[in-house]
C-alpha cells in the first residue's frame, strides 16, 4: 500500500496525460506556453475567483503574496504554530515577524479566540505593526474564514489563505482559494491537485493584486520581459506542468468524492479506537490528509507498519518549537494545544484512488 498513490493515478490519466505533454512537446513553448493560460483560466473557474496567476511553487506564492501586501521589517503577520514551515519561513524571508497562534482542538485550523489574543498583545507591546494573518487549511479543512474576515476587519488586516493542503475544499459552497484577500496554493505531487514536480498559484479578485503578481513573478516585468519596473523574482510555472494539471483539474472532482468516500469510511471503522476527524457542519475537506490522535501514537503506527500500511506525522514540531525561530523567545507551554497535537496525531493513507485499489 502507498501513502499517496500517484502511480494509480497516473495509470488511471496516462492516455491523457501523455497526450497533453506530447502536445507540448511539439508546439515547443516550454515557458508560458498556452496551456499555463488555459490552466489559469479553468482555476478560476473551479475556484470562483477573478484571478488566477501561476507560479513556480506553493512557498513563492506565500512570498508572492506578502510582496503584494507589502510586509516588511517592522511588520506583525499571524499564523498558525501548527503547520508546515514555508507559512512562517516566507514571512521572516520579508523580514517581518511571524506571530505564532494556537490550534483549534478539534479542527487542528487556527483558532480565531487565540489570534484575537495575540493581535492584542502585539498591539499593547507596541513594537510591531499588525499587517496580516495567515491561515492555513490544515489537513484538507478549511480555516474558520468567517470568523477570521470578523477579526482582520476588526483591526484592518489582510488575509492570506494557505490552501496548499485544502484546494477543493469548502464552506457552505463557497470554495477553497476564494476566501483570501489572496490564497495560494501548492501544486507539489502529494497535495490534492499537484503536479509532477513544484508548482503553485495565486488566486485573488483584486485586480491591482493580480497585475503585481503577473509582474513579480517574471522579474517585475512592464510592458516585456525587457522592461523592468519592479523587483521581482523568477517564478513561472512550466508549461509541462500546466499541462498535466489541466487532466488532473479535470479528474479532481471525482477524487475529491472518492476522498470523501474514503474518510467516511475511515471514521466509521475507526471512531472509538482514536480521536478522528471533525468537520464542522456547512465545510468540505478535501482530506489532503486523514489525521488521527492518540496518546499511543508510536505503538499505534508500529501496529500499522506490522500490517503493511504506512503511517506519517505532520507534524512533530511546531513552528515555535524550530530552531530558526529560537529567537522569536517561546517556551514551551505558550501554545498547548498546538504541542498536544505534535506529540498525538498522525496520519493513514489517503488519495483519491482508494476505492480502486480496494
Amino acid at each position: 500500500m502507498q501513502f499517496i498513490d500517484l502511480a494509480a493515478q497516473y495509470q488511471h490519466l496516462k492516455d491523457k496525460i501523455d497526450a497533453r505533454i506530447q502536445t507540448v512537446l511539439d508546439h515547443g513553448h516550454y515557458i508560458m506556453g498556452p496551456e499555463v493560460q488555459e490552466l489559469e483560466q479553468q482555476l478560476s473557474e473551479f475556484v470562483g475567483v477573478k484571478h488566477t496567476v501561476s507560479c513556480a511553487n506553493g512557498t513563492d506564492a506565500l512570498t508572492l503574496a506578502l510582496m503584494v501586501l507589502e510586509v516588511k521589517a517592522g511588520d506583525a503577520v499571524f499564523c498558525p504554530t501548527f503547520t508546515f514551515f514555508a507559512t512562517a519561513e516566507t514571512i521572516a524571508f520579508e523580514g517581518a515577524t511571524p506571530v505564532f497562534v494556537d490550534s483549534n482542538a478539534q479542527t487542528f485550523n487556527i483558532c480565531p479566540v487565540d489570534l484575537e489574543k495575540r493581535i492584542e498583545a502585539v498591539i499593547a507591546e507596541g513594537k510591531l505593526k499588525p499587517k496580516a494573518i495567515i491561515a492555513v487549511d490544515l489537513f484538507g479543512l478549511p480555516a474558520d474564514y468567517p470568523a477570521i474576515r470578523k477579526i482582520a476587519d476588526k483591526y484592518d488586516l489582510k488575509v492570506i489563505e494557505d490552501a496548499a493542503q485544502g484546494f477543493g475544499g469548502e464552506i457552505n459552497g463557497r470554495r477553497a482559494g476564494s476566501f483570501g484577500d489572496i490564497a495560494t496554493t501548492s501544486f507539489f505531487p502529494a497535495k490534492p491537485l499537484g503536479c509532477y514536480g513544484d508548482g503553485g498559484a495565486l488566486f485573488t479578485d483584486n485586480d491591482d493584486y493580480a497585475k503585481l503578481l503577473r509582474s513579480y513573478r517574471v522579474h517585475g516585468k512592464g510592458k516585456d520581459k525587457y522592461d523592468n519596473v519592479h523587483i521581482g523574482m523568477n517564478s513561472r510555472l512550466d508549461t509541462i506542468q500546466a499541462a498535466i494539471l489541466l487532466e488532473k483539474l479535470a479528474a479532481f472532482p471525482e477524487e475529491l468524492i472518492n476522498r470523501n468516500q474514503a474518510a467516511e469510511r475511515y471514521s466509521s471503522e475507526l471512531a472509538g479506537k482514536y480521536e478522528t476527524p471533525v468537520v464542522p457542519e456547512g465545510y468540505l475537506s478535501s482530506w489532503a490528509q486523514y489525521t488521527l490522535k492518540t496518546e499511543n501514537r508510536d505503538a499505534e503506527m508500529a501496529k500499522y507498519k506490522d500490517q503493511g500500511i504506512p503511517t506519517m506525522v505532520y507534524y512533530g514540531t511546531c513552528m515555535h518549537q524550530q530552531t530558526a525561530f529560537k529567537e522569536l523567545g517561546y517556551q514551551e507551554g505558550d501554545f498547548p494545544v498546538a504541542e498536544s497535537l505534535a506529540k498525538t496525531v498522525f496520519s493513514l493513507p489517503m488519495h483519491g484512488y482508494m476505492q480502486v485499489n480496494g
